[in-house]
């Protein structure tokens, strides 16, 4: 959980240094974009979605290796 709240906040402050500030149209002045603004003009899937797709990816390719490689046994716990 913490890992994903880090993980926003690190995309949130990217998109703003990317998009910058934003004209407001009633008042006229510069303002910063909020969270789903940035998200609305930058129009991608949820950061933390696609990493715990990519993990579950992972998850799949270690779990169809042999039982001989350093990483299946590290994932079934028996690193002997």
């Amino acid at each position: 959980m913490r890992e994903e709240h880090a993980v926003r906040v690190f995309e949130s402050r990217v998109l703003g240094k990317i998009f910058g500030h934003n004209s407001d149209g009633v008042t006229g002045e510069w303002r910063k974009l909020h969270n789903e603004e940035l998200n609305d003009l930058f129009c991608s899937p949820n950061v933390i979605r696609v990493l715990k797709l990519r993990r579950m990816g992972w998850v799949v390719k270690v779990a169809r290796m042999g039982k001989r490689r350093g990483a299946y046994r590290v994932f079934v716990c028996r690193p002997e």
